[in-house]
């Protein structure tokens, strides 16, 4: 088996609320070169961790992570809908195999993913449905949440996993770093927002609308400098960064759940998918990163990282 992982930041503001020119074309430069890494290396697998935003998993029923042998995407903020070209044969494999492994593992046939799940595929493959992939939910939002440990857990048992399917596989984490963007919380919520977060019933149009626009403002209004966000922490995220890059991802177990919300957002906890993501390569022998770009970028409420790594 040969693998490889990618991270990748994503944001529903991209496009929406953009920063300068010379920004854009840091993370377009940064981009290209990730693109180019996955078509060198050309995977015939791609093992997705990313969150949700309350579009698929809600408080009714909320697993830490969940494995999908099947998958839909909602097409929420412009990005693409339909169904996910999942390799069921090998997301079952991998689910047992996992299992087997003692990690406590949930399978969806029909898991409804949002942009946290698209946009990595249409910014690195052009399409949902250009590659086989195994989609995994990897919760960053909805407390409680568990120990960055078990998130590890979970990446080296999938990375262990996915060395028996004699694959050419890619890791790609999507999500983070440090950000803070206006999410609902259960805790607090009045009782319509409560019901909706636990419930999940789907928005109408116009609601939908109506949020995707109050996100939008709310980019606006944080890179204004008026709102009460956290704000981005480029210290928290290079932090995290030096320890993927120096490959000693057990120093992440003492990150608590309460110093990751105070240092990286209420979103911060996206971070799970990149160390997922790179638990996971880790799994199958030494790695080395090849590329790393960070920049904080207001406009997006995001601390903004793509990163590259290959098998030694």
């Amino acid at each position: 088996m040969t693998s490889a992982a990618v991270g990748l930041s994503h944001s529903p503001l991209i496009g929406k609320n953009d920063p300068a020119p010379e920004v854009l074309a840091r993370v377009d430069r940064a981009v290209a070169v990730a693109r180019e890494f996955v078509r060198a290396f050309a995977p015939d697998l791609v093992v997705l961790y990313a969150p949700d935003h309350y579009n698929g998993f809600f408080y009714k029923q909320m697993p830490p992570f969940c494995l999908a042998t099947g998958a839909h995407a909602v097409g929420d903020f412009g990005s693409a809908s339909g169904p996910l070209s999942v390799d069921t044969e090998s997301a079952r494999a991998l689910a047992s195999k996992v299992l087997d492994r003692g990690i406590d593992l949930t399978v969806s046939a029909r898991m409804t993913v949002d942009h946290g799940f698209v946009q990595p595929l249409e910014v690195l493959f052009d399409g949902i449905d250009r590659v086989p992939v195994v989609p995994v939910f990897v919760n960053g939002v909805a407390t409680p949440l568990g120990p960055v440990s078990r998130i590890r857990a979970l990446g080296t048992a999938i990375g262990s996993a996915a060395a028996e399917l004699d694959r050419r596989v890619l890791f790609l984490g999507s999500g983070g770093l440090s950000h803070d963007p206006p999410v609902p919380a259960l805790e607090g919520a009045p009782p319509r927002v409560a019901d909706a977060l636990i419930e999940g019933r789907p928005p109408t149009p116009e609601q939908r609308e109506r949020g995707e626009q109050r996100v939008i403002q709310a980019g606006r209004d944080y890179a204004a400098g008026s709102t009460a966000m956290i704000p981005i922490n480029p210290t928290w995220d290079n932090e995290l960064l030096d320890i993927l890059e120096a490959g000693t991802l057990p120093d992440l177990d003492s990150w608590t759940v309460e110093w990751m919300g105070e240092n990286g957002g209420g979103s911060g906890h996206e971070v799970r998918t990149w160390i997922a993501a790179f638990s996971s390569l880790a799994a199958t022998g030494g790695y080395q990163m090849e590329s790393r770009f960070y920049e904080a970028i207001p406009e997006w409420i995001a601390g903004f990282a793509v990163a590259t790594a290959s098998q030694r």
